[in-house]
């Protein structure tokens, strides 16, 4: 029996006090003395959590919600999944660190992870932060090619460091773009930059990065960087032949194709590697979050006939490959083998996309809807004809849902759908309901 099929889902979710409650606001209220950098779902809904368990959540106040954020794409195996639990506890009570040395969990986890990942996928450097396994990929990436230049898109998200932030949109508190970092247009076919149509137009935002290496670089490109689906930016999930289109181009210039699947690895889109739902294998990729489901480990890996690489690029860390992150990267992995999850994921996202599609039709401010897996996105706009973004709507939804219940993300005007894979059918449709009941009370607000 799944750990977590005591859960009633009659009882869930279970709203004792208005949220965020009054111990919520007390403790966010000391906590914010000292710390200020907050992300904006907390900002915008500062309730504090204390417990979670499965599918679910439990705040201070006594309110429990449906999580279908996975704790931002991290928690993809519920809360406190028992085997994952109880190998971190293991290794927490034997060897907590040594550094880089190989210990036996860290030799089953390279294994295990070298049969599992697409092509000859093999070299592999564990790591306990994203930005960090983005960080080695960019260094891997220029001692491997020679090269120095780095292409990327817009409103992919890679991380917070320089290299991994120069990969990204820059605000004023970044500061300036590392050189030789080029950013170029993602296809996000429903906002396309160039005013074209899938599929006639034959992907026209590919061919334009040839444009792009030939009169903003040097010609120095070692690596063209990509999320395979963004996640930061609203789920934008790219057509098909947009990645593959990638690849051969990649091929004809003698770059190397770098997938950050920080996000989007360990069954999150239905597939363990979302790169496999375009059958196309990358030189580099790098992976986090579900990883570990919850506990601080990432990857970066690199086809086996780089991999010596990695002794060349001062590959190790204080942290990294310690034996608890290995254990529950171990037990995740195996978890989601043993329960079938990426199968459970898959259909979760096509019953999900049908609902979604469904709301869609019933509301005037939604401009479109996506979902693969689970990973979805609801993109909100004031008019479907000139798909003005609808901020205010956004932030609206997000609290109303949250008051309901629903534990979730906000990305500006959309709103970004990530439960954990192990959730049911029952318990997404009545997460979806609580989403359309604050969509129905926003547009009332707003006069639609």
């Amino acid at each position: 029996m799944k750990y977590w099929a005591e859960i009633d889902i009659n009882k869930i979710p279970d709203i004792k006090i208005t949220p965020p409650g009054p111990k919520s606001k007390q403790f966010h209220e000391r906590a914010s003395k000292y710390m200020k950098g907050y992300s904006s779902q907390v900002k915008l809904f500062p309730v504090v959590f204390e417990k979670g368990y499965g599918y679910t959540l439990k705040d201070v106040d006594g309110n429990t919600y449906i999580d279908f954020s996975s704790g931002i794409y991290v928690s993809s195996l519920g809360h406190c999944h028992p085997k994952v639990s109880e190998a971190i506890c293991k290794y927490a009570k034997t060897l907590m660190n040594c550094h880089d040395f190989t210990t036996p969990i860290k030799t089953l986890l390279l294994e295990k992870l070298a049969s599992i990942t697409p092509g000859d996928l093999n070299g592999i450097q564990l790591y306990d932060s994203g930005t960090t396994a983005v960080e080695a990929g960019l260094r891997a990436a220029r001692m491997v090619t020679g090269k120095l230049e780095f292409i990327s898109f817009h409103r992919d998200f890679h991380g917070k460091t320089l290299g991994a932030i120069s990969l990204a949109r820059i605000d004023k508190s970044s500061g300036l773009r590392a050189s030789g970092f080029f950013l170029v247009p993602r296809s996000y076919c429903y906002r396309c930059v160039f005013k074209m149509e899938y599929p006639s137009c034959n992907l026209y935002c590919v061919d334009y990065i040839e444009e792009v290496i030939k009169e903003e670089t040097t010609g120095q490109v070692a690596a063209i960087v990509l999320e395979p689906i963004q996640g930061w930016a609203g789920s934008i999930i790219p057509p098909d032949g947009w990645i593959q289109k990638i690849r051969k181009l990649c091929d004809k210039y003698g770059i190397l194709l770098f997938a950050d699947e920080v996000l989007t690895c360990m069954g999150r889109t239905g597939k363990m590697f979302a790169m496999e739902h375009y059958n196309t294998i990358p030189d580099i990729v790098t992976l986090g979050k579900s990883f570990g489901n919850g506990f601080p480990v990432t990857a970066m890996i690199i086809s086996e006939k780089y991999k010596d690489v990695l002794g060349q690029i001062s590959a190790s860390t204080s942290y990294g490959g310690n034996p608890m992150a290995c254990a529950a990267a171990l037990a995740s992995i195996e978890v989601i083998e043993e329960e079938n999850l990426c199968e459970n994921a898959k259909e979760i996202g096509e019953y999900m996309f049908e609902i979604l599609k469904q709301i869609k039709e019933r509301h005037k401010i939604v401009g479109d809807v996506r979902c693969i897996g689970c990973l979805g996105g609801i993109e909100l706009v004031k008019d479907r004809n000139t798909k003005e973004p609808f901020l205010e709507a956004g932030i609206l939804i997000y609290q109303k849902a949250f008051k309901k219940g629903l534990a979730w993300v906000p990305a500006g005007h959309i709103l970004r759908l990530a439960p954990p894979i192990i959730i049911t059918k029952e318990v997404a449709k009545k997460a979806l309901s609580i989403i359309e009941e604050a969509i129905y009370e926003t547009e009332k607000e707003f006069g639609y």
